[in-house]
């Protein structure tokens, strides 16, 4: 079977009948075509799977000097976690260095993702990027290694065979510290109020607790899209119940501050009716009343490491070996306490 003919940018220019000049401006982010017209010759480009060549690029020189972050969160809720606020600015501060910038774009789907990592390859705009929440069977993995785009993954597991290297912390080991300590309190009804079930952390949370029938512990999971006002309705719902659970867990600070303001509201008293925790950390949480037990780990760092790992893999000539994250710690504080 004869072998598919590559697009090339005489192909593209054809296609959107501009000259192959106005193609290499607007593939390359230059000025001199007007956005209508890079926006078309993106899209052809896109659609047909265009990839610059190595000869090309070497013509070219060097390299964006940029990596690039695309992040499936709604603004608001990006805007109100401290995981973020920390994360990226341990990427820019290991980056700055080497005077790497970085382009974070949001997007609300994993198509949309995968189609700004193909824009950002055929462009040349990005030399790598950060991948965040992980799923299983991502579609983003296999893409990205179709394109050759250096990538790695900030994720719960070691990587799998023909996919990105990945920078990884233990969520079984991080969500054993947390729901253990409520069992050893006396803890027999645990809620965890999650976000996404098809992110792999949330789904090896889950198994952790749903682990804790064999002991005889009561494990419930209510899966949201992380914002605290879906985190309150969770909270309502548990509480407004004839048996609630003794304890809720939440997978970040901002849902269980959220969740602590409900329980005020609904005069249940935190620790003494109800233990609260939390699997993020932040200022905040240790300055509410009462403060809120957390899992607390070093997201600076490891966005830090993440950049640092992600510039290594772009000068790498192959996929470079996973590294393991530093392990968080269990912070308890006020708002755990053994059941009455």
């Amino acid at each position: 079977m004869p072998k598919a003919k590559r697009v090339t940018i005489t192909d593209i220019a054809r296609l959107a009948g501009v000259s192959p000049g106005a193609v290499s401006f607007a593939l390359n982010g230059r000025p001199g075509v007007s956005d209508q017209t890079r926006q078309r010759i993106l899209d052809i480009a896109a659609e047909h799977q265009w990839l610059p060549s190595s000869a090309a690029r070497a013509l070219v020189g060097s390299r964006a000097g940029v990596i690039g972050f695309a992040v499936n969160r709604s603004a608001g809720t990006l805007g109100t976690e401290a995981f973020f606020t920390d994360l990226i600015a341990g990427v820019q501060s290991a980056l700055a260095e080497y005077r790497i910038a970085m382009q974070m774009v949001l997007v609300s789907s994993i198509e949309e993702e995968v189609a700004i990592y193909r824009h950002w390859r055929s462009a040349n705009q990005v030399d790598g990027v950060i991948v965040i929440d992980p799923r299983d069977d991502d579609p983003r993995l296999a893409a990205l290694q179709e394109m050759a785009l250096p990538a790695v993954v900030i994720g719960s597991h070691e990587s799998e065979a023909g996919h990105p290297a990945a920078i990884w912390l233990d969520d079984r080991h991080v969500a054993h510290s947390l729901f253990d300590y409520m069992v050893a309190l006396g803890h027999r009804s645990i809620a965890f109020v999650a976000g996404p079930a098809e992110f792999q952390h949330t789904r090896m949370r889950t198994e952790v607790l749903e682990g804790l029938g064999a002991r005889g512990i009561a494990g419930e999971v209510i899966a949201t899209d992380f914002s605290p006002n879906a985190a309150a309705t969770a909270m309502r719902r548990l509480l407004s119940r004839p048996q609630r659970p003794s304890a809720v867990v939440f997978d970040n600070d901002v849902m269980a501050i959220a969740g602590l303001r409900v329980a005020q509201e609904m005069r249940v008293a935190v620790p003494d009716e109800l233990s609260i925790a939390s699997f993020d950390d932040s200022v905040v949480a240790g300055l509410v009343r009462p403060s809120i037990t957390c899992i607390t780990r070093d997201t600076f760092g490891l966005g830090a490491a993440a950049a640092e790992f992600l510039r290594e893999q772009i000068e790498s000539a192959e996929v470079l070996p996973d590294r393991v994250g530093a392990l968080p710690q269990l912070t308890v504080r006020e708002s755990t306490a053994a059941p009455h």
